[in-house]
């Protein structure tokens, strides 16, 4: 076996390990195994305890320590299910607030983890912050834990309250969807946008399956794709979502062959088997772009908060690059026509190259005000709009007084340096701060020049070259392998892309 092939199998290794410890099938229904009803809450155990309390998006968790041989364990569950339907799964009431989980300590394998948690008789339930789970424990002695023992949860009503108490909510058993909601203004606290980062990553899942599906990448669009992951790779938000672009680049010259002569059969084929975002996402709601009603914000949302961080991401030598790979993308994917054609408008109102990713940034948020002034009349005269989340100009006074210099004035008086201060900081830092934090040693935030470059379709500019070159071992060496084995395999046919949700 040759010293090339041995590396990348250990770098396959790692990846497949990370990968599934970052599993986020915490957000999806799990089906019961007897078939006769659905489980909310999660199963974790030992070795995926830790990933997945760290990798959730909820603010809170609470963890069930249980015996599945204990009758007052199974008695108990259809309470403790109750309770979990509010919270987990793609048809959540509440998402992303908590966390539903539960241990069996009956299994060998979870004896230590039951164990640290001092687990004396079943059921037992803690509450806390699911960061603090991760590699902790709980002892009855100990003065000080963000960890809390759920004494009076012995029902679903009193373990609902006793949540409620801690929350400072009143959810209740019945509520429904949208119902009983208390979704707050992305006014009210400009601190929503670091969960953002989890709608970018589902966003950019959806987009991405949505391709797939449809099978729509087309000899004419297939460069245009290429430029978006190359943009992707370099500048996505999440960590994720940059390694699962650059695995589709590296291998894009077998997804979608340049002669585009053979035909890829995605159920069969290896288009399939890539998911840009990690396992698991989409996860099937929203957090930050959650409207108020079902079928307002969301996918949409997503899609903007994405394009404003590229913005705020690049470097001045990429902002010409961004500026016409986020256009074409836009003109040759969506196929909500009315709006393809105004963003289309948009871009092609612009005379002079951009030279500073400033002038980008700004140039993208104007464009995304003159949209919300244009919906907002619409939704208005046929009554469509979200009486919470109305298009409004953005920022408003509420999250940027200094970016007014005059707030009576119309149209409004901008001082576009405290705007674009505004933009780097709501889009850039604020919004991958949550992230950060979630993700600590996860990896170099960029990936190897290998990998953007892995098809000859478009180069990199200089800027993103050399972020991407700030490479991880387990990346160049697969790229590397990649490329050598495609010069031996018979070219397959892609897909077209196609974006099945309107852009604004």
């Amino acid at each position: 076996m040759s010293r090339t092939l041995l590396v990348l199998i250990l770098c396959l290794s790692a990846l497949r390990l990370g990968a599934s410890s970052g599993s986020r099938s915490i957000l999806r229904v799990v089906a019961d195994n007897a078939g006769d009803a659905q489980d909310y809450a999660v199963d974790l155990n030992a070795t995926s305890f830790d990933a997945v309390l760290k990798d959730t998006p909820a603010t809170f968790a609470v963890v069930e320590f249980f015996a599945h041989w204990c009758p007052a364990c199974r008695n108990y569950k259809p309470h403790y299910e109750k309770v979990a339907r509010l919270f987990n799964g793609p048809n959540a009431v509440h998402p992303g607030k908590v966390l539903m989980t539960r241990v069996d300590c009956a299994l060998k394998m979870n004896t230590n983890l039951c164990d640290k948690f001092s687990v004396g008789h079943y059921p037992m339930l803690f509450w806390g912050p699911p960061s603090k789970f991760v590699s902790g424990g709980w002892n009855p002695k100990q003065e000080k834990s963000e960890i809390r023992n759920i004494d009076n949860g012995r029902t679903a009503e009193k373990l609902l309250n006793w949540m409620n108490k801690q929350m400072g909510s009143s959810f209740g058993l019945d509520d429904q969807k949208f119902e009983n909601e208390h979704v707050l203004s992305n006014i009210s606290d400009p601190g929503q946008i670091a969960r953002a980062v989890y709608d970018v990553e589902e966003a950019t899942s959806t987009a991405f399956d949505i391709i797939l599906e449809h099978k729509m990448i087309k000899s004419e669009t297939r460069a245009s794709l290429i430029k978006f992951l190359q943009l992707l790779v370099v500048h996505h938000p999440s960590v994720r979502c940059r390694k699962g672009s650059a695995e589709i680049l590296v291998n894009f010259d077998d997804l979608s062959p340049s002669d585009m002569k053979q035909e890829v059969a995605s159920e069969k084929g290896a288009v399939k088997n890539f998911q840009i975002c990690g396992k698991d996402v989409p996860r099937g709601y929203w957090i930050f772009c959650r409207g108020s009603r079902n079928d307002t914000r969301g996918f949409s949302c997503g899609l903007w908060v994405l394009l404003h961080s590229l913005s705020v991401r690049i470097e001045d030598g990429e902002s010409q690059f961004a500026f016409t790979t986020i256009c074409d993308f836009v003109h040759n994917f969506f196929v909500c026509e009315e709006c393809r054609q105004h963003f289309y408008e948009l871009c092609s109102s612009v005379s002079t190259p951009f030279n500073k990713a400033r002038d980008f940034a700004l140039w993208l948020w104007r464009a995304h005000n003159k949209v919300n002034e244009r919906l907002l009349k619409e939704e208005e005269s046929v009554g469509t709009a979200d009486p919470k989340f109305p298009k409004m100009t953005w920022p408003p006074v509420q999250l940027c007084s200094s970016c007014y210099r005059s707030r009576s004035s119309k149209p409004v008086e901008w001082d576009e340096n405290e705007v674009h201060k505004f933009l780097t900081n709501y889009y850039g830092k604020m919004l991958a701060s949550m992230y950060k934090t979630n993700s600590e040693n996860v990896g170099v935030d960029g990936v190897p020049e290998e990998l953007a470059a892995s098809t000859n379709a478009v180069a990199v500019p200089v800027g993103a070259a050399l972020a991407i070159a700030l490479a991880s071992c387990a990346f160049g060496v697969l790229a590397c392998y990649w490329r050598s084995q495609q010069k031996s395999r018979k070219p397959r046919r892609g897909s077209e892309l196609r974006l099945a949700e309107g852009f604004d």
